[in-house]
C-alpha cells in the first residue's frame, strides 16, 4: 500500500523511539486503524440487519463486537499521535486505505453474516501479525505490544464468531 502524507511523522514529540522505527509504525497504525474501523462499520452492518433463528444471541455479541473494535481503534489512534503521527479515521481515509473485503450490505441471515465476519475478522487478523513483526523488526516495541493486544481481541471474536458456523454444513 502507498503511503500517505498521514503515515509520516509530523508532530513533535519527546518520544524517544527511533525515527525510521515512528515512521514504520505511524504508517501501521494507519493502515491497521482502516482496517478495524472497516471491520467495526461491518459488524455493526451485521447487527442492525441480523435476521433469523439466531438473531437475539448474534444481534446482542454483534454489538459488544463492534464496540470491542471501537475500543481498539482508539488505541491504535492515540499510539500514532504518541509517537508523532496524524491518525486518519475519515470515511474517506478508511475507504482509500482498507485492506478489508467489502461487505455485502444486503446480506440478512445470521449464519451469513457469521461467515463474511470470520472471513473479515481473519483478513484483520493476518494484517495485524504483519504489522507486530514489521513494528517490532522497525525497534519499535511498544507499537508491536499495542497490535499483539488488538490481536488478541480479534482472535478471540473470530472463535466467537466461528463457532457459530461449526456443523452449518
Amino acid at each position: 500500500m502507498a503511503k500517505t502524507p498521514s503515515d509520516k511523522v509530523q508532530l513533535d514529540t519527546r518520544n524517544d523511539t527511533p525515527g525510521n522505527a515512528k515512521a514504520e509504525s505511524i504508517a501501521t497504525l494507519n493502515a491497521v486503524l482502516a482496517d478495524i474501523i472497516d471491520a467495526t462499520n461491518a459488524t455493526r452492518q451485521a447487527h442492525w440487519n441480523v435476521k433469523g433463528s439466531h438473531f437475539y444471541g448474534l444481534h446482542k455479541m454483534f454489538e459488544e463486537f463492534y464496540g470491542l473494535l471501537a475500543e481498539q481503534s482508539d488505541e491504535l489512534a492515540e499510539r500514532a499521535v504518541q509517537l508523532g503521527g496524524i491518525p486518519d479515521g475519515t470515511t474517506q481515509g478508511v475507504g482509500a486505505r482498507t485492506r478489508i473485503t467489502p461487505y455485502d450490505a444486503n446480506l440478512l441471515d445470521g449464519l451469513d453474516h457469521c461467515q463474511a465476519l470470520a472471513d473479515r475478522y481473519a483478513e484483520l487478523a493476518k494484517h495485524l501479525r504483519k504489522g507486530i513483526d514489521s513494528t517490532d523488526e522497525a525497534g519499535d516495541a511498544d507499537t508491536s505490544d499495542l497490535l499483539t493486544q488488538v490481536s488478541r481481541v480479534v482472535d478471540k471474536s473470530l472463535w466467537m464468531i466461528e463457532a457459530h458456523l461449526q456443523g452449518k454444513n
